[in-house]
This record gives C-alpha cells, sequence and structure tokens, in this order.
C-alpha cells in the first residue's frame, strides 16, 4: 500500500495513514520518485508540514534517497515558514513594507490587552482565541460581527476591527497572517495566483487532518485545475479542533475531487497487536469517515495494566516507583519511558514525585526561559539596541514601562512610518514636521529614541573602551528622576556596566512592584537577575560587546526552542503535544471521566439541541485524543485513574474514564511471582536494587 502510494500520480490522491503507518517513508519516497523517475524540477515540487522538526527530518529523509544536485530548489517547509516567503516575495500586493514584522502569541496578546483595558488574562486568551478561528475560517471583521453568537463573541469581534487596524498601521503580521494573507491574495489577484501555480507542479501535505479552513484553501489555489497533490492524513488522530484544525477538510476533498484516489495504511510498523486491538476499539465508537483498523506482526505482546489510584500523589508515586522498577528489570533506558496527561496541571505531582526517587525528565511543551514575560521584556530593550528596525521589540520596548504612550500614538506613528517605508524608531523622527501627533505625544516618544541612540552608540564599542556617564546623567537623559537612579562615578563602559545603567534606568524592578503582588514581583525579579547574569558572565568569557552579545542570545533563544537529541530522560508530555512520538513503554496517568474525557463548560452556555450536538463533537475528539495516547506506546501501556482528586481544597469523587471500558481489555490476569506480587512497589523496588547490587 505505501508503494501504491508512492507510485499513483493520476490526480489527487488521499493516503490515510494510521498511527505508525509509515506516513513520512511515503511523503519522502515520493519526493524521490517525482525527482528520480519522472524528472520533476526540484524547484516545482512543495511538501507542507506543521512542525520544523517534522519539515527538518523529511529534508534529511530526501537528502538520503536522491543526489544533492537533484534535490536542490526542493520546499519542504512548514505552512508558516512558505507563508512568510510569500508574503515577503508578494509584499506590494499584500500591501506591507518589504520589512514588514511579525508578532508572536505575546506580542499580539499585549495589543488586545491595550485594545480591551483589561488585565484578566481569561478574557484575553479568549478574544486571542476568537480572533485567531475567525482568521484561520478566512472571516473578516465584519463577518465576525454578523456570526457572533454571544455578547462575548460580538465584544470580541470589535476588538478584532481594532487589532486588524493595529496591524494594519505597524505593518505587522500574526501567525495566522502567515497562512490568511496567501490565501487571500491567491483567490482574488490573478496575476499572483497564476505566477505561484507555474511554481508549484506537485504538493504535499502532511497530517492533513490538521489543517483548518483557511490551510485548505490555501492548497487549493496553489494545485490550481491541475489537482496534483498526494495528502497524507489520519482522521483518527484529528485533535486540533480547538485551534480551528477541520476534520470536515477530509471529507470535503472527495467532493471538491471526485476523481480523488483514496489509499488506506492500515499495518502499524511501532506497537504489539494487543495495544493496536485496544485503540481499535476506542475510535469503533467514532463515526467513521473512511473505515480502517491498523494490524500489526509485532506480536501479541503483554497485557495493558488498569490501576486505580487513591489519589493523585497516590498515583504520581505509584508511576513513579513502577517506573524506576521497570527500568531495572527491563534493563531499559529513561528515555524509553513516557508518561502522558490529559491537562498540564497534571505534572506538577508527577514531577515531585520524580524528583523525590532521582528520575530524571523533560517535560514536552513547558515554558522555555526565554518566553517569561519579564526575560521578553528585557531582550526587547536588547533587540532594539541591536536592530533598531525590529518593530515588535519597539512596541514592547516602548510601552513597558508605561511612559504615557498608549495605543492611539503608535497607530499615528505606525501608519505614518508605513506611508514613508520606514520602522517604528525611525519614524519618531521624522513624524514631527508632518503634524499627525501632539506635542504631548511626540515628547516621550522622542525622549525614548534618544535614550536608545545613546545606549546604541555605547552597546558598539570595544569593551572598557569607553568611560560611562553617571548613572544621574543617564536619569535626566530619559526623564527620570535622579534620586531613584542614584549618582556614581564614571568607570569602564563594558556591556555588564551597560546593562546595569539599562535596568537602573528604566526602573524596571519598581516597574515589577508597580504592576503585580510583592510574591509575583519578587519571582519575575529574580528572573531577570538570572538574565543579567547570565549575560554579563557570558560577555565577560567571550569578551563581547553589548551588540554582539545580543546576537549572541538571538541565537541561544533559537536553538533551545529546537530540537535538540533527547536526552536520557523520562519524557512527560501532554497527549497534544505527544502525537507524533513513539516510546517503548507508556504511563497514561488521569485516565478518568473529568479528565479524559476533559469536562467541557462551552456547552453550558448553548440551547439544549446544540449543547447535545456540541457535546458528542467534544467526546469524539476526546475519543480520538485517548487513540493517540494508547498509539504512542510501542511495548507496554500502563493506565491509571484516581478514585478521588483535590479540587479548590476538597476531595472530589471521581469515576474511572468510559475510555477504558471501550478498548475491551481482557480481565488482568498477573504474570508476575506469587512471592513478589504481593509486595508493594517500593518494598518490590528496594528487593530488585538488592539483586541487582549482589549481582
Amino acid at each position: 500500500m505505501q508503494r501504491q502510494a508512492v507510485l499513483y500520480l493520476d490526480g489527487p490522491c488521499l493516503v490515510l495513514a494510521g498511527a505508525g503507518s509509515g506516513k513520512t517513508r511515503v511523503i519522502t519516497q515520493k519526493i524521490a520518485y517525482l525527482l528520480r523517475e519522472c524528472a520533476y524540477p526540484a524547484r516545482q515540487i512543495v511538501a507542507l508540514t506543521f512542525t520544523n522538526k517534522a519539515a527538518r527530518e523529511m529534508n534529511e529523509r530526501v537528502k538520503l534517497l536522491v543526489d544533492a544536485k537533484l534535490a536542490k530548489g526542493l520546499t519542504v517547509s512548514t505552512f508558516h515558514s512558505l507563508g512568510l516567503r510569500f508574503l515577503r516575495e508578494e509584499a506590494a500586493h499584500a500591501g506591507l513594507k518589504p520589512r514588514f514584522s511579525i508578532l508572536d502569541s505575546n506580542d499580539a496578546l499585549a495589543i488586545i490587552q491595550e485594545l480591551l483595558a483589561t488585565t484578566d488574562k481569561g478574557r484575553l486568551r479568549a478574544v486571542q482565541q476568537n480572533i485567531s478561528l475567525w482568521k484561520n475560517a478566512l472571516m473578516d471583521p465584519d463577518a465576525a460581527e454578523r456570526g457572533a453568537a454571544s455578547p462575548s463573541e460580538a465584544e470580541a469581534a470589535k476588538v478584532y476591527r481594532s487589532y486588524n487596524a493595529t496591524l494594519e498601521a505597524y505593518q505587522s503580521v500574526d501567525f495566522d497572517d502567515l497562512i490568511r494573507l496567501p490565501a487571500v491574495l491567491l483567490e482574488t489577484n490573478d496575476e499572483v495566483r497564476q505566477r505561484w501555480q507555474a511554481r508549484v507542479h506537485y504538493l504535499l501535505v502532511d497530517e492533513y487532518q490538521d489543517t483548518n479552513v483557511c490551510q485548505y484553501r490555501l492548497v487549493q489555489a496553489l494545485t490550481g485545475r491541475r489537482a496534483m497533490f498526494t495528502a497524507v492524513g489520519d482522521d483518527d488522530q484529528a485533535i486540533y479542533a480547538w485551534r480551528g484544525a477541520t476534520i470536515e477538510n477530509l471529507a470535503k476533498l472527495t467532493t471538491d475531487y471526485p476523481a480523488l484516489k483514496i489509499i488506506k495504511l492500515e499495518q502499524n510498523y511501532r506497537s504489539v497487536q494487543r495495544i493496536l486491538t485496544a485503540a481499535n476499539n476506542v475510535i469503533s465508537r467514532n463515526p467513521n469517515l473512511f473505515g480502517k483498523k491498523l494490524w500489526s506482526d509485532l506480536g501479541m505482546g503483554e497485557a495493558i495494566q488498569v490501576t486505580p489510584m487513591d489519589n493523585e500523589e497516590a498515583e504520581a508515586e505509584g508511576i513513579a516507583l513502577r517506573l524506576s522498577a521497570a527500568r531495572f528489570e527491563r534493563r531499559a533506558e529513561w528515555r524509553d519511558f513516557a508518561v502522558l496527561y490529559r491537562s498540564n496541571h497534571q505534572a506538577r505531582a508527577l514531577e515531585q514525585a520524580l524528583r523525590n526517587l532521582r528520575i530524571p525528565y523533560s517535560i514536552s511543551g513547558g515554558q522555555s526561559f526565554f518566553d517569561k514575560p519579564e526575560i521578553r521584556d528585557i531582550l526587547a530593550y536588547l533587540r532594539l539596541i541591536a536592530n533598531d528596525s525590529d518593530d515588535p521589540a519597539f512596541i514592547r520596548a516602548v510601552t513597558t514601562p508605561r511612559r504615557g504612550i498608549g495605543q492611539a500614538t503608535l497607530q499615528a506613528l505606525g501608519q505614518f512610518a508605513a506611508e514613508r517605508g520606514l520602522s517604528l524608531f525611525e519614524a519618531i523622527f521624522d513624524v514631527g514636521p508632518s503634524g499627525r501627533l501632539g506635542a504631548k505625544q511626540l515628547e516621550p516618544l522622542q525622549t525614548f529614541g534618544g535614550f536608545i541612540q545613546r545606549l546604541q552608540a555605547r552597546a558598539g564599542g570595544k569593551p572598557g573602551a569607553a568611560i560611562r556617564p553617571t548613572q544621574a546623567s543617564l536619569a535626566l537623559e530619559h526623564g527620570l528622576d535622579t534620586r531613584a537612579a542614584g549618582v556614581d562615578g564614571a568607570r569602564e563602559d563594558t556591556a555588564a556596566v551597560q546593562l546595569d545603567d539599562l535596568l537602573d534606568t528604566i526602573q524596571y524592578e519598581r516597574h515589577l512592584y508597580d504592576v503585580f503582588d510583592e510574591r509575583q514581583a519578587q519571582t519575575r525579579w529574580a528572573n531577570v537577575l538570572e538574565l543579567v547574569s547570565w549575560l554579563k558572565r557570558k560577555a565577560e568569557e567571550g569578551g563581547m560587546t553589548l551588540i554582539e552579545l545580543v546576537q549572541h542570545v538571538a541565537l541561544v533563544t533559537m536553538l533551545e526552542r529546537g530540537d535538540d537529541e533527547e536526552p536520557d530522560a523520562v519524557k512527560l508530555s501532554t497527549l497534544h503535544a505527544s502525537k507524533g512520538l513513539e516510546y517503548p513503554h507508556v504511563y497514561l496517568a488521569g485516565v478518568e471521566e473529568g479528565l479524559l474525557p476533559h469536562a467541557g463548560r462551552d456547552e453550558d452556555d448553548l440551547n439544549p439541541e446544540t449543547a447535545a450536538e456540541a457535546l458528542a463533537q467534544r467526546i469524539q475528539e476526546e475519543r480520538r485524543l485517548m487513540y493517540v495516547g494508547i498509539t504512542r506506546a510501542q511495548r507496554s501501556l500502563h493506565l491509571t485513574w484516581c478514585k478521588k482528586r483535590r479540587r479548590a481544597r476538597e476531595d472530589v469523587v471521581r469515576e474511572k474514564s468510559r475510555f477504558i471500558e471501550e478498548m475491551g481489555l481482557e480481565e488482568p490476569a498477573s504474570r508476575e511471582d506469587p512471592a513478589t506480587a504481593a509486595l508493594s512497589p517500593k518494598a518490590r523496588l528496594d528487593m530488585l536494587k538488592a539483586l541487582l547490587n549482589k549481582a
């Protein structure tokens, strides 16, 4: 079936690839086939996926299959990377300046916060989610207002309109725009559409079940009437509806492309049959679009274990002990084990239990140190000093701490910058004569601009080559209180000194205590001091100027977000983050009603009929999530659930998940020696350690 999927070139093709059935192999072999046997020029082949890791893996596999010269010009990238390349080339058609900026989720949230004038994180995230879903569905603010189903959605639609206007003024795009704008432009501009359709002669799409409306329309626009594409996906692993992905895209292919060839990959090369049977049993309860059943020739494998636990502490401790014992028994490595769970909050007890037993672990999807808001605040200043064309860094730095520079001022500045093709920082010094800003708006901007320019002048010199000005003079230049800044003598102007001056002059510590309660402010300030200490150490070790230091930090933060070789550690991960990964031994924690399936709240606001439909769809998605969790396991699978779980200072009685019954497990038979079966997990672990020590 893999071979059939690779060789089929008579029109559009949908490959339904079950978990562990070799979908990446099919895509890379098909690229090689197009290049070697079909004489397709590499520059006319595009393969799209969702993560940088998957794109890198595909690229590396293709390099092993074909000569480097043959693959030159091949595009294997994420949807977002292709969208960025498209917009860089078509900026003028998209109404953007060539040096437009990309706002990440935090930058975008700051704009929404300014527009909503609230610090309610839940409300802010909900509005951001609404805007993202509307963009993914190719709905403009007018359509969003018409389709608003509640007062909160109506408010979000108004914010959406202002948010879009702000982005336009800033000449910036957010992550959703990287796909939305190309899709709209391809549908509305004949010249652009013809140019890109002439480039893309064959398109391959990975993880097709995760596409949203916008991505599907992009695929349609790129392939046009030729419709030469292969989409690879699995309807049973569609778990991203909450971020706009729609399983209907699979069904739409069959109606939009009547000549569509459907090929099913059902042989699993990852898991033993007992695990696959449980997965098949669970997913068979969902309405099935195409019908497929995973099978394996790797043998039946050991029984799946289901263990009820008294509470989350007992569950975490039990998993840690069993995991440690299993490592001794199986002579395995820590990286062979994964503990998966539905919600991030479950990780706390698990981390504690693993630390208690000194078991090394790593967490998928945990917040990077460099993603903490206070770290991003300080890095925004450093990024701006190194590159004053970095508009997102400018916006963050000029508004944190507050300087009386509001959204209206920045919008007017952004509109002026867009008209003149300037960065926002450059526009500060040219906007005065235009009359766009009053004297009160202009003064704090120019004071800030002068402050950054002076830091730039100091930052590029050789370490120790200059004598720094006094703190008092810096404070006066920046319009700050000289008493707060302190007065001291001159000394060598190193990167370390410049960092201290920056923090003192902007009075970031005072800002934290003004905005947050004492405990939060202390924590955040400690993080800032940790960052600055690390930066000073790096500057001293490498003899770096502040500019060189910033470039080094940019590299470090990019590397940290990369996917380096996995350490020898147990992997803790949410089920969503585990998709696409596999482990010999998997522990699935919290398999209980309310957690998996997750308790939904959205249905409460709907009428009974709509609520029943929403509930059914949510349970189906949760069932697919359970299916993903089960199929991560290669050799053994262990499920736990809690009889009670602590919620808001009280114990709440829980029931095991309906999905456990749906797995259709045989009665668990003890495969242990009766002498050891009665021992507690801890006693059993101690006994195993003693035996190993004797050996």
